[in-house]
């Protein structure tokens, strides 16, 4: 596995790394948003993940909030609430980002059923795009196992 779907290569990811401190210790990390994208999986775990790290950098940071930050969060946001939030508390962000997320459309209009159900929609096809993605690798490795390898 040398590149992930949807993240940049080692360069730029190392580039945009995080450090941070533990027991004295600099411990490098992938950035906050290539984290995120990192785990748009098929995988049931990483779906609750992407929201609460998504919600942790809102709470964090909502009261001194970069316009770079706020479209983080109107691209990235899994809480039909926050999202409604971000995007009455940034309208002008928000039609921008609207146009490629329909999430944000209803967000807009305050819709939380409308946001729910585009959030819905946004798994559904990253979680296809994932299997779409790895099923060659699975194939090829599904063919080393004993007993289905080719002669």
């Amino acid at each position: 596995m040398s590149s992930l779907r949807g993240v940049a290569g080692f360069a730029a990811l190392w580039a945009r790394r995080t450090t941070i401190e533990v027991a004295g210790e600099p411990i490098d990390l992938l950035a906050m948003e290539d984290l995120v994208r990192a785990k748009k999986t098929q995988r049931d775990k990483d779906w609750p993940m992407i929201r609460r790290l998504v919600e942790q950098s809102y709470f964090r940071h909502s009261a001194s909030a970069t316009q770079e930050l706020v479209r983080f969060w109107l691209r990235e946001l899994r809480t039909p609430e926050l999202l409604v939030e971000v995007a009455s508390a940034h309208p002008e962000l928000a039609h921008a980002d609207a146009v490629l997320r329909p999430a944000v459309q209803a967000a807009l209009a305050a819709r939380l059923e409308g946001v729910s159900d585009a959030l819905d929609a946004e798994e559904r096809e990253e979680r296809r795009k994932d299997r779409e993605y790895w099923y060659p690798l699975k194939r090829e490795l599904e063919e080393f196992r004993p007993g289905r390898r080719k002669q």
